[in-house]
């Protein structure tokens, strides 16, 4: 089964009012897999072409960035990250982000398709985790192992002669779930929740339901409707997953969408509220004010 990942809003808006979001792009890889690994940079064969795109956009697949050099600049939804050599930067799908315009890339990239492992393996590694801290320290042990499993994966990677592609591919994806595992466990570190048990497949569906779903459904009863839950078990699996309630979940992720599209479009407040799911624009100045305490409009201002 294919793992989602998140929806995107009105594909009607033209250039100059909507984030452009980079697909992943399977011709740029080796033998059109969907991994690429390979140098940071403009000449890298990496991140489907995006490069080190200057401007602000989003992406539908996970980029790792491996750093040997640093400190880095790197914006990522409203919130600005200074990397360092030795760290790892995670970003992952559907989030609005922007290369720093003076600092030099140094390192490895690693970018991987949605879909390309098996959602037990995407569950267990917390792929779709976005309260997880996107930088992330390894200690010396742990890069040195990390390093070690990435060159391991960028060796399998480019051997296309010794397997025929359809074994090539599994081992790729053997070698990646491994190397995941690594990444992961610094990553539940980093996020103190080492110990929490991972969320279980109500809230994964729930999850993936909400991406889809958020820019024209905001009701909790209509998300357990249709996944065949009782509002009782979807309340408690949202709860053990991320502490909040589904409707929190939901409001959370109408807002950051929102929040996006005032600060990195031309976007009318009224436009901004439909492609949330707002079809009155006082509805949804009200709803951004009550959750952000400033209204729509205060908002993009003080993103200039």
């Amino acid at each position: 089964m294919t793992e989602q990942g998140p929806a995107q809003t009105s594909a009607h808006l033209t250039s100059a009012e909507h984030i452009r979001t980079y697909p992943f792009d399977p011709s740029a890889s080796v033998s059109g897999v969907g991994i690429q690994v390979g140098p940071m940079g403009t000449d890298g064969p990496w991140a489907g072409g995006v490069g080190l795109s200057r401007r602000v956009h989003r992406i539908d697949f996970h980029v790792l960035l491996f750093f040997r050099e640093g400190p880095v600049r790197h914006m990522i939804d409203f919130t600005e990250h200074e990397v360092g050599a030795g760290d790892i930067l995670w970003i992952r799908p559907g989030q609005v982000h922007g290369f720093s315009t003076t600092d030099p890339y140094v390192g490895t990239a690693l970018t991987m398709q949605p879909g390309f492992l098996p959602r037990a393996i995407v569950e267990a590694t917390g792929m779709y985790r976005y309260d997880r801290p996107p930088i992330l320290h390894p200690d010396e042990a742990q890069l040195a192992a990390i390093e070690a499993s990435l060159t391991q994966l960028q060796r399998e990677y480019l051997d296309t002669t010794t397997l025929p592609l359809s074994l090539h591919t599994s081992v790729l994806r053997h070698t990646l779930t491994a190397f995941m595992l690594r990444v992961a466990h610094v990553s539940a570190q980093a996020a103190a929740d080492a110990c929490e048990p991972q969320p279980d497949t109500t809230f994964s569906r729930f999850r993936t339901a909400v991406e889809q779903g958020f820019t024209t459904n905001h009701s909790v009863s209509a998300y357990a409707d249709e996944l065949g839950y009782s509002r009782r078990t979807l309340v408690r699996a949202v709860r053990a997953a991320t502490g909040q309630t589904p409707k929190a979940f939901i409001d959370r992720r109408v807002i950051l969408e929102a929040k996006r599209l005032l600060a990195h479009t031309d976007l009318p407040v009224g436009r901004i509220g439909v492609a949330v799911g707002f079809g009155d624009s006082a509805n949804f100045s009200k709803f951004f004010q009550q959750h952000t305490g400033v209204t729509p409009a205060a908002f993009r201002a003080e993103q200039v």
